[in-house]
């Protein structure tokens, strides 16, 4: 599969004019510069990608809802359901928004930024 195509031509870094070459014809190819990164930075940027794909879905889940609301005609059990379908959308919206809040707060009161985690090496 990956004979058709053996490199890709990524931007370049700012300040270098030649193109970035990444060879994807064997395994691994490209990952070396994921080395700078720690377990505490992707455990940041996975927290945070939860927290925004989690509102993403609620919300989603809150406008079909209103969809389902608008479109049930009357009937109480289409109703209802998208009744229970919105409260739900808005609890998780809650949800959300407060494990963020509790998170600025944490940071702001006692200087834990569970945003931008870093965790300390063992000699330090």
């Amino acid at each position: 599969m990956f004979g058709l195509v053996s490199t890709v031509l990524a931007q370049s870094p700012a300040g270098s004019s030649a193109p970035t070459t990444i060879d994807i014809s064997s395994p691994g190819a490209g990952f070396d510069t994921l080395a700078g990164y720690g377990i505490g930075q992707i455990a940041s940027w996975l927290i945070t990608m939860a927290l925004v794909v989690a509102g993403i879905v609620f919300f989603f889940m809150l406008v079909v809802g209103g969809i389902r609301w608008i479109l049930s005609g009357g009937d109480k059990a289409n109703t209802e359901g998208a009744r229970n379908q919105i409260t739900a959308a808005l609890i998780g919206l809650i949800i959300v928004f407060s494990a963020w809040a509790i998170a600025t707060l944490l940071n702001t009161a006692f200087g834990v930024n569970i945003l931008n985690l870093e965790i300390p090496g063992v000699g330090s």
